[in-house]
């Protein structure tokens, strides 16, 4: 079986010679490196450069880290986070705070500046031997940088700073920023986010994978899932053939087409996460220069009884693409009853996962009568080895995609634009113009 199957047939799309064709040119980009952002290209083949020592390297710091704490705080944002939080939470028991707990957990801080959040996080571990994981390229970004200085002064306070150094592990850059310069000083273990690869690429790296080993995901399947995907999308694979290829053709034309929203769906309420890191992916890739599909995404069935009235009759400028999960690993069976008041013994003997599937094949069908485009994308079963291969088939979509579009993939300059206000209103050193400024314009 497939590690990914694209199903295009519900798009709406025929793919001309000329798509294509651009396409191949888009894709090239990406090993020419000659288009924009190409410095930070590092991710496209990523998986197929990891070397085993390294991927020994970090399952030994996570080991080291699981036997030492009950609790792992993970501190990142964006790209610094949403990667491991995907995984792991699609790889996790959704139930795990019911059960007696015999494996350490990972958490995650420095995502926000919500004071009751923090709160709540070191009162819920103030019994719990605790470790971090700090992520930051620079070690100044003000969300993560804020929860560190108070997540490591409570691991100082309870085992010292001898302590402390053996429980911190921080991912930062190779050579320089104020991160770097405290691991060293402090004598942290430290991996290295590399220089050609941005923040929200950078699952496959120390950034997603430290934490992912140390929540006790198997990371070399992971990775060897992802560096399928690396080959099945590569530049001599034929256009027919590259799924990553043809759904950026396809996003690209509906998008060309008047569709500006593309939702991203399924209905396996696991890959909530893997919804959220891809919205980054694609918004902070492809919003910029006043283009982009917004994407958006909704968790079926549960948002069928919510947003479902929208998507099948509001304003008709969306598509849906579905990630579909072939198996799962459990079976539940839908049992007959006496009375049948509910009137779903017509159900009975089936499996749960029956159900669920005609539920999304029938959407499909009604939201494509409704004027909604969909494309599906199959995976056989949420594993470690499926989900690196998804990560890997999105991120290669989305290089290709933005090039399409004509914009650099790999910058957000418009993310800047909230930290000046931001700083200018806490009366940074060296905002005082535009501290004086901005209060006038909050009158």
């Amino acid at each position: 079986m497939k590690t990914l199957k694209l199903d295009i047939s519900k798009a709406g799309v025929e793919i001309t010679p000329r798509m294509e064709e651009r396409t191949r040119e888009a894709l090239s980009l990406l090993y020419s490196k000659q288009g924009a952002g190409n410095d930070f290209l590092g991710w496209v083949t990523l998986p197929s450069s990891i070397a085993p020592q390294e991927l020994s390297r970090i399952e030994a710091e996570a080991k080291k880290l699981r036997e030492c704490a009950d609790v792992i705080i993970c501190i990142g944002i964006g790209g610094s986070y949403l990667g491991a939080k995907a995984v792991a939470e699609a790889m996790g028991d959704s139930f795990a705070a019911l059960r007696p707990r015999k494996e350490p957990v990972v958490v995650f801080a420095g995502q926000n500046l919500s004071e009751e959040y923090t709160y709540e996080l070191l009162d819920a571990v103030k019994d719990h031997s605790i470790a971090a994981i700090v992520i930051s390229k620079s070690g100044t970004t003000t969300e993560p940088a804020v929860a560190f200085r108070i997540v490591k002064a409570e691991i100082e306070r309870r085992y010292g700073k001898a302590g402390a150094a053996e429980r911190i592990v921080a991912i930062t850059d190779r050579a320089r920023g104020a991160l770097k310069t405290l691991a060293d000083n402090e004598g942290y273990a430290t991996f290295v986010i590399p220089d050609d690869v941005g923040g929200r690429f950078s699952v496959l790296t120390p950034v997603g994978l430290l934490p992912l080993a140390a929540a006790g995901v198997d990371i070399e399947a992971l990775v060897r899932g992802a560096e399928e995907m690396e080959r099945a999308t590569g530049e001599q694979v034929a256009f027919a053939e590259n799924p990553a290829a043809v759904y950026a053709t396809v996003r690209n034309a509906l998008y060309e087409a008047g569709k500006k929203i593309e939702i991203l769906g399924s209905y396996e309420p696991k890959l909530q996460y893997i919804n959220e890191w891809w919205k980054q992916l694609y918004g902070e890739s492809e919003g910029k220069d006043g283009k982009g599909l917004f994407p958006a995404s909704v968790t079926l069935t549960a948002d069928l009884h919510s947003m479902g009235q929208y998507i099948q009759e509001g304003e008709r400028t969306m598509f849906e693409t579905i990630v579909s999960v072939t198996a799962p690993k459990h079976e539940v069976r839908i049992e007959s009853d006496a009375e049948n008041l509910d009137g779903l013994n017509y159900l009975a003997g089936k499996r749960l996962s029956e159900v669920n599937r005609m539920a999304e094949l029938g959407v499909q069908l009604a939201h494509v009568d409704g004027g909604v485009p969909n494309l599906r994308i199959e995976i056989p079963e949420i594993s470690a080895h499926a989900l690196g291969a998804l990560l890997y088939f999105f991120e290669k979509a989305c290089g290709i995609s933005g090039y399409l579009l004509g914009v650099n993939p790999f910058n957000q300059p418009g993310v800047e634009a909230y930290k000046k206000n931001m700083f200018a209103l806490l009366e940074k050193p060296g905002y005082e113009a535009e501290t004086k400024a901005i209060r006038e314009r909050l009158k």
